[in-house]
C-alpha cells in the first residue's frame, strides 16, 4: 500500500490568512498543526483551499508574491457586479485552469485592496463602485503626501529649523495636542529621530520666540480659550432707593487697583462708643444668578493677577458701575461693628443695604512711608508736607491700628501661635515704554522693577483685620439663621492640614476664627458674589432668610461652584506665581546679576534674601535650615522658569545644634517657586512647586 501524501490547509483566523498540515478532520472542523507546532482547530467556514504540495510556508510565500503582480483595476474590470469568490475571479483574471498558489495570490490581492473590494463572508467579496473607489485613492494618495510632509517637517526640525505651520500650532503642540495632527507626528518623530526632548527640540528650532508669550499664550489655551475679551455689556443700575449712610468712609488698596471692593468708616471717636463700618461693594443687589452678568463671573471665577496686568472677572464698564469710588456715594452692604473705645470690646454689630459716600480712596504704596507705626502711635510724630487727607485721618487711622493690633492678638490666642512676617511681600512694576502702553498686554521685554513691603504694614493691617471681621462675622450671621455659604476652614495648623473649602461654617485655624466665608472681594472673586447674595436674603428677611436665599441648604449648585472655583483659582495662582518667578530672572538678567546672599530654606534649596526666588543650589544638602550663604548662580531658562545655583561661601558663624530658621505663617507653599512646565508630550522640566492662597485678603 502507497503511503498517503499529507494535507495541507489555508484558512483564516482573526482576520489573518494561515497555512498548516491536517491533522485530523471531520464535517464541521479539522484539525491544523502550524509549522511552529502550535494545533488549532479550524471551523469549515474558515477553510479557504486545501493543497498537497508545496509546504505550507513555501505556499504562502508564492501567494503572496503573486498577489503583488495582480493589477487591481483590471481585476475590478474582470469581477461581477454581484458577490463572488475569490477562486472564481482568479479564473477569470488568470485562466480557467488558474493554480491553487494563483487563486490564494487573488485572495491575498483581494484582502489587501478594501478600497476596490469589500468582503462578504469568509473568502467572499463585492466590488466597490467607481465613485468609492475614486474617493478611496484620493484618501490614499492624500495620507501618502501627509506622510510625506511630517518626514519632511521632522527633518527640519531635526535641522533646527521649525515649519511654519508647526510654530502656529506649537501651544496645541505642546499641551493639548491632537495626537492624529500631523504637526504633532513631526514633532514626536524629530525627537525620537534627534533623542531630544520636544520641548528642548522646539526650543532649538527658534519655535519659541518669545518666552513670555510662551507662558502667556499657554495659560489662555488652557483657561481661556476663547480669549480674554467680553462681550458688550452694561451693568443694570441700582433703582431701589437706599438710605444714605452718615459716613465718610475711604478704601485702602494699591494705586493699580481698579476693582475697589471695600471701605471702612468711623463714627463716635472721642464718646466712649465708636462704631466701625466696613463697606463692601454690592453688585449682588441688580447682579441676579443666571443673569447674562452672573454668567461671565461663573466662567471667570476670580480675577487672574499678574505682574503688569490682570484679568478681570467682570468687564470693566461692570466693576466702574459698582466699584467704589472716590466722590460717589455708592451702594453697598455695610457691617457696622459697635465697639468700647476704651477697652475696644465689641458690643454688638448691625448689617445694612445703603449708599456710602466714599470721600477717598487712599492708595497703601503712595503712604506705606507716612503711616508708620510712630505716626499712628506717637501724636507729637510729623512728618514734612504730609500728603492729603492724611491730617484729617490721622485719629481714625490710628484707631483703626490700634483695633487691627487687638483683633490680632485675639486671633493668636485662638490660633495658638503668634503670626509671624519674616519675608517681605515684593512689588513688580514693568516700565512701558509709553503711557499708552500702561494696562495693556506685556511683551516680555519690559524693564521689570522688584520693591519689598514688609508684611503686616500698618495700612496692610488694618485692611486685613476689617475683612477678616467683616468675612467672619458674616460667616457666623449666615451659619445662625440657617444659610448656606462657601466658607474656608482648616482644622488645626498641624503640618498638612490645608485650608479646604465648603457649605458648613467651621473653625479656620490658620486665622483663628469659628468660622470664614469670603465675602468682601465681590467684584473680584465669584465665591464672594455668591455670599453677598445669601448676606442680602439675610438682611432682607431676618429668620426666614433660609427661605428666600437664592442657594438653601444642600444646594448642588453650591459644591458646583466650589469644585470649579477651586481649579480656577489654583490655576489663576499657579500662573501668578510663575509670571513672578519670569520677571525675577528678568531682573537678574536684566541687572547683570551673577551671585546673591541666600539662606537655606529646605535640602538643596535657597531662599534669597532680598528678591522673591527659591532656587536648588548645590553645596546647601548638608546645611541647616537658616544658614546664610552666598551663591553663584548658573545658567537661567525662562522658557522652564529653571536657574540652579553653587554655594561659594558661607556667610553665618557655624553653631553645634544650630537652630532651624523661625516659621514663617505664609511660607508652607511657597509661592516664589514656580511650578514645573508639564508638556503634553511627555516632557517635565523644572522644579516642583505650589502656589500659595493666602485666606487673609490683600488690601
Amino acid at each position: 500500500m502507497g503511503q498517503c501524501r499529507p494535507m495541507f490547509l489555508l484558512f483564516e483566523e482573526a482576520g489573518k490568512f494561515m497555512a498548516g498540515r491536517v491533522l485530523s478532520e471531520a464535517d464541521a472542523s479539522a484539525q491544523v498543526e502550524l509549522d511552529s507546532g502550535k494545533r488549532v482547530k479550524v471551523k469549515a467556514a474558515a477553510m479557504l483551499i486545501k493543497f498537497e504540495k508545496p509546504s505550507p510556508a513555501e505556499f504562502m510565500a508564492q501567494a503572496q508574491n503573486g498577489s503583488q503582480g495582480i493589477e487591481l483595476e483590471m481585476a475590478w474590470e474582470f469581477a461581477p457586479d454581484e458577490e463572488f469568490g475569490f477562486a472564481d475571479l482568479a479564473r477569470d483574471y488568470f485562466s480557467a485552469q488558474a493554480s491553487l498558489a494563483e487563486q490564494a495570490a487573488m485572495l491575498f490581492r483581494l484582502f489587501e485592496a478594501p478600497h476596490y473590494f469589500r468582503r462578504a463572508g469568509k473568502g467572499r467579496f463585492r466590488k466597490a463602485s467607481a465613485e468609492v473607489i475614486a474617493q478611496a485613492l484620493a484618501a490614499i494618495e492624500k495620507k501618502k503626501l501627509v506622510a510625506a510632509q511630517i518626514a519632511q517637517w521632522a527633518a527640519d526640525l531635526g535641522a533646527g529649523n521649525c515649519p511654519e505651520p508647526i510654530k502656529e500650532q506649537l501651544y496645541k503642540i505642546l499641551f493639548k495636542p491632537d495626537k492624529n495632527a500631523p504637526e504633532y507626528k513631526a514633532v514626536v518623530e524629530a525627537a525620537r529621530a534627534t533623542q531630544t526632548a520636544p520641548l528642548e527640540l522646539l526650543q532649538k528650532s527658534g519655535a519659541i520666540a518669545s518666552p513670555y508669550q510662551f507662558h502667556w499664550k499657554r495659560f489662555l489655551l488652557e483657561n481661556f480659550p476663547r480669549g480674554t475679551g467680553f462681550p458688550a455689556i452694561a451693568p443694570p443700575p441700582i433703582t431701589d432707593e437706599l438710605p444714605l449712610a452718615p459716613v465718610q468712609a475711604f478704601s485702602i488698596d494699591d494705586s493699580q487697583t481698579t476693582e475697589i471692593d471695600d471701605a471702612l468708616s468711623l463714627q463716635g471717636l472721642g464718646s466712649g462708643t465708636v462704631t466701625l463700618g466696613i463697606h463692601i461693594a454690592a453688585p449682588g443687589l441688580v447682579v441676579k444668578p443666571g443673569s447674562a452678568i452672573d454668567q461671565l463671573g461663573r466662567n471667570r471665577l476670580s480675577t487672574v493677577y499678574m505682574p503688569g496686568y490682570k484679568v478681570t472677572m467682570l468687564p470693566d464698564e461692570v466693576v466702574q458701575g459698582y466699584t467704589l469710588q472716590e466722590g460717589r456715594d455708592c451702594p453697598a452692604l455695610s457691617l457696622y461693628v459697635t465697639l468700647d473705645e476704651a477697652t475696644l470690646e465689641i458690643k454688638g454689630h448691625a448689617s445694612k443695604i445703603e449708599r456710602v459716600p466714599i470721600t477717598w480712596n487712599l492708595r497703601h504704596d503712595q503712604l506705606d512711608t507716612v503711616v508708620t507705626e510712630a505716626w499712628l502711635q506717637d501724636p507729637s510724630f510729623k512728618h514734612e508736607n504730609e500728603p492729603q487727607p492724611l491730617p484729617q485721618l490721622r485719629k481714625q487711622l490710628s484707631f483703626l491700628y490700634r483695633l487691627a493690633r487687638d483683633l490680632k492678638a485675639q486671633r493668636e490666642v485662638v490660633r495658638g501661635k503668634p503670626e509671624t512676617f519674616n519675608r517681605p511681600d515684593y512689588n513688580f512694576r514693568l516700565v512701558r515704554e509709553t503711557a499708552a502702553d500702561a494696562g495693556t498686554e506685556p511683551q516680555g521685554h519690559e524693564t521689570v522693577q522688584i520693591s519689598t513691603r514688609q508684611r503686616g504694614a500698618p495700612l496692610d493691617l488694618i485692611v486685613a483685620e476689617a475683612m477678616i471681621l467683616a468675612n467672619s462675622t458674616w460667616g457666623s450671621w449666615m451659619a445662625e439663621l440657617g444659610v448656606p455659604g462657601i466658607y474656608r476652614s482648616q482644622a488645626s495648623l498641624a503640618p498638612g492640614v490645608k485650608v479646604r473649602m465648603g457649605t458648613k461654617a467651621l473653625p479656620h485655624a490658620g486665622i483663628g476664627v469659628k468660622s470664614y466665608a469670603w465675602s468682601s472681594s465681590p467684584l473680584r472673586r465669584y465665591t464672594d458674589l455668591v455670599n453677598q447674595w445669601q448676606i442680602i436674603a439675610c438682611i432682607q428677611h431676618g429668620k426666614t432668610a433660609a427661605l428666600a436665599a437664592p442657594f438653601k441648604p444642600k444646594d448642588a449648585e453650591l459644591f458646583s461652584i466650589i469644585s470649579s472655583f477651586d481649579a480656577a483659582y489654583s490655576a489663576y495662582n499657579g500662573y501668578q506665581g510663575a509670571m513672578e518667578r519670569f520677571w525675577t530672572l528678568q531682573y537678574l538678567r536684566q541687572n547683570g546679576i551673577t551671585e546673591l546672599e541666600a539662606s537655606v530654606f529646605k535640602e538643596g534649596m535657597v531662599r534669597a534674601d532680598t528678591l522673591p526666588l527659591v532656587l536648588p543650589v548645590m553645596g546647601a544638602a548638608n546645611l541647616p535650615r537658616g544658614a546664610r550663604v552666598r551663591v553663584k548662580l548658573g545658567e537661567m531658562d525662562l522658557i522652564t522658569l529653571d536657574i540652579h545655583g553653587t554655594v561659594v561661601e558661607r556667610l553665618d558663624v557655624p553653631v553645634a545644634g544650630d537652630p532651624n530658621a523661625p516659621d514663617d505663617d505664609a511660607g508652607e507653599d511657597d509661592d516664589e517657586v514656580a511650578g514645573p512646565i508639564a508638556i503634553a508630550v511627555d516632557v517635565s522640566e523644572s522644579p516642583d512647586a505650589a502656589a500659595t492662597t493666602s485666606d487673609n485678603p490683600a488690601p
